[in-house]
């Protein structure tokens, strides 16, 4: 990057439209970053930094180029640049585009389409220089910005026409490497200590604790993606991975297995959503991506009543869609299986182990030191899954 010589932003406000003045700045040294479009806001720069820390460590731990979308400083989805299947094309609406899809592209198609939902109007990093196909994808969906290493100069311009030429872009220096200690006020009170540097590789799977001690290259990347979306999630937090993308993100949950459930359910989601019936669904040509995406979260899940029932389901489809019944869902979610699960602290019952299991978990990752370690590993041993004990936390405030 060059041109960069600025220490310090002013920004319109901080979290909220009262918290006034606000800004971003680094003591004697330049900041690493270029607004090169928009004006991003604080938690524009939250979200924006800490995605960006989770594809770099991305792309270093498996050697893929990689993307995150982040709502509210936490990561909604999480991806690396392998192939999308033709599904993973029609449930993430990109199957329509006609055009070469690059290793970024794909990545960010799969960090953008896991939880659709919690993704409209996110921030996304990406790991390498933007190119023209994945600025296409991103033209296409509802994003308040994007940071990226750099900009080919077409898909700068695509960018730049977002929001009536407001949205925001920014470029950051790949070297820019920050100081090891790191400060935030509360109530006036200054909070100091060295940063999370810790390096997550396949050092942190080696120590396998359960029966079953067979762990595939896949499931090792897969575990990667997991425990590095972690260290930037909003703690408790548990991420299920799956084919190199997060498929359930559950952050800030004060109990570990309400944070399990809430990501097993975003997963279960995301297998739902393959099933035929839904693939099947008869929009008319005129709903928008955001409206299909409500329309399938109500149709997969516990409240269909309110979409199919006469008067509302006219105003989406060509005809009434058949009902997706609780048989035929438990049914299909039997079928996903080899997903892996990772924690940023320690299991602390044998349920958490349970309730990943319904989501096709086979792989798991976390820190272990519970007192119940042992009930732990025993539920695993009983459906025959792999437990790794890595060693470390993750906690993210």
């Amino acid at each position: 990057m060059k041109g960069i010589e600025m220490t310090e932003l002013s920004l319109k406000y901080g979290c909220n439209p009262n918290q006034k003045p606000a800004r971003i700045y680094i003591e004697d040294r330049d900041l690493p970053i270029k607004v090169l479009n928009g004006k991003p806001g604080y938690i524009n720069f939250l979200d924006a930094l800490n995605g960006w820390q989770l594809v770099k460590e991305l792309k270093e731990a498996t050697g893929h180029c990689a993307a995150t979308s982040f709502k509210h400083v936490s990561p909604a989805g999480a991806a690396i640049g392998t192939p999308l299947t033709e599904i993973e094309k029609k449930i993430y609406w990109v199957d329509d585009m006609d055009m070469e899809f690059s290793p970024l592209a794909c990545a960010y198609a799969k960090a953008r389409g896991a939880d659709r939902m919690s993704s409209f109007g996110d921030f996304i990093s990406l790991s390498d220089v933007c190119d023209v196909p994945t600025a296409k994808i991103i033209k296409r969906e509802v994003s308040d910005g994007v940071i990226a290493p750099g900009y080919e100069p077409e898909a700068l311009e695509i960018l730049k026409a977002k929001k009536k030429g407001n949205y925001n872009i920014i470029e950051i220096d790949p070297s820019y490497v920050p100081e090891p200690i790191e400060r935030k006020q509360v109530f006036g009170i200054t909070f100091e200590q060295g940063r999370n540097d810790v390096k997550i590789t396949e050092e942190a799977l080696q120590n396998i604790v359960t029966k079953n001690k067979e762990l595939p290259e896949n499931a090792k990347h897969d575990l990667l993606i997991s425990l590095i979306t972690l260290k930037y999630t909003q703690s408790n937090s548990v991420c299920y991975v799956k084919n190199g993308q997060a498929i359930g993100i559950g952050a800030g949950q004060q109990s570990r297995i309400h944070c399990t459930r809430l990501a097993g359910s975003k997963a279960d989601n995301w297998f739902l959503r393959q099933n035929p019936k839904v693939l099947s669904l008869p929009f008319k040509d005129n709903v928008r991506r955001a409206d299909r995406d409500n329309a399938i979260d109500l149709y997969i899940g516990d409240e269909s009543e309110d979409l199919l029932r006469d008067g509302s389901w006219e105003n989406l489809f060509t005809e009434k869609p058949e009902e997706f019944t609780r048989e035929e869902k438990k049914e299909w979610l039997k079928k996903n299986e080899g997903v892996s699960l990772g924690s940023d602290a320690f299991f602390p019952f044998g349920d958490n182990i349970e309730r990943a299991y319904k989501s096709g978990v086979t792989y798991v990752c976390e820190p272990g030191g519970s007192i119940r370690d042992d009930h732990v590993i025993e539920t695993a041993d009983k459906y025959n899954m792999v437990v790794c004990f890595n060693g470390f936390r993750l906690f993210h405030h």
